[in-house]
């Protein structure tokens, strides 16, 4: 007997740009195999340019949000983005451990890709506090994880060691990871690390040449919410959705959205290979 398609819940803002946040992670869920729901806990007005206006969802209706979801759709995994406010922040905490929910991936979005913040700095200490216990895997980028540790940055290899150790400490106990992604280093291969408290792994792949890479945050860690599902243990859903991402990457020059930091192709592999069975365009 197969295995049910797996549901997978996105609890983020909305991008109406469709690049990052609900949306993003709507296409990459679905783009691997499994079922997306979504959340809404806050509206943005953005484009690949700028955000220019933040409207957040008041957390008594982002806990409807969860329960009446969770009370009815199995969730096989989360994954959370944009929360925008500590009171946000800490409702979702508190609804996903009432509801045991076990695969949780926490994105901690701070900035957007135009610079814009995303979090607001009074909402830092709850995301630590609140919600870095509760996950599965986290996955801060390189300025996220020195403000998570209330320091600088990593710069280099070596420091990204450390600061996974440091990040590690933040979380609860059992199984945990921290997957550190190295993209904002200089130069090179994009090199992560994933940590579990006893094993470092790196994760390299090419560094893809393109300023397309609007969500690229959103969409691998919606990516490694679809696959935890679908793979034996995180390092092979990580190994996967690291892939999956590269080669959206790849593949994001084929699209022409905006004219800033446009979009990854979320399915660079469905739509050629459906383009290859359609009737020639007259």
């Amino acid at each position: 007997m197969s295995k049910p398609i797996p549901n997978v819940a996105t609890i983020a803002g909305v991008d109406p740009s469709g690049g990052a946040g609900v949306l993003a992670d709507v296409k990459a869920i679905s783009a691997l195999g499994a079922y997306a729901c979504a959340v809404i806990a806050a509206l943005t007005a953005q484009n690949t340019r700028a955000v220019t206006g933040v409207l957040p969802i008041g957390p008594e209706f982002v806990a409807l949000q969860i329960d009446t979801l969770l009370a009815d759709v199995r969730i096989d995994a989360v994954k959370i983005g944009m929360l925008g406010e500590a009171p946000v922040i800490a409702t979702v905490a508190e609804r996903l451990a009432h509801w045991k929910v076990e695969r949780v991936v926490l994105d901690p979005v701070m900035v957007a890709k135009s610079g814009d913040a995303l979090l607001a700095s009074a909402a830092v200490g709850a995301l630590r506090e609140a919600l870095v216990p509760l996950a599965l895997v986290i996955t801060p980028n390189l300025p996220e994880a020195g403000v998570l540790l209330e320091g600088r940055a990593p710069d280099n290899l070596k420091e990204m060691f450390r600061a996974a150790e440091r990040l590690h400490a933040l979380m609860g106990s059992g199984e945990r990871w921290v997957w550190l992604k190295g993209g904002h280093l200089a130069a090179g291969d994009a090199t992560d690390l994933l940590f579990n408290g006893d094993r470092m792994t790196e994760l390299s792949q090419p560094r893809v040449d393109t300023k397309n890479t609007h969500g690229t945050g959103c969409t691998l860690s919606a990516a490694l919410a679809a696959l935890l599902p679908q793979r034996p243990d995180v390092p092979a859903a990580a190994k996967a959705a690291k892939a999956y991402l590269t080669a959206a990457l790849r593949h994001a020059d084929e699209l022409k959205v905006g004219h800033g930091h446009g979009p990854v192709h979320h399915f660079h592999t469905l739509w050629s290979n459906a383009a290859a069975g359609l009737p020639e365009r007259r």
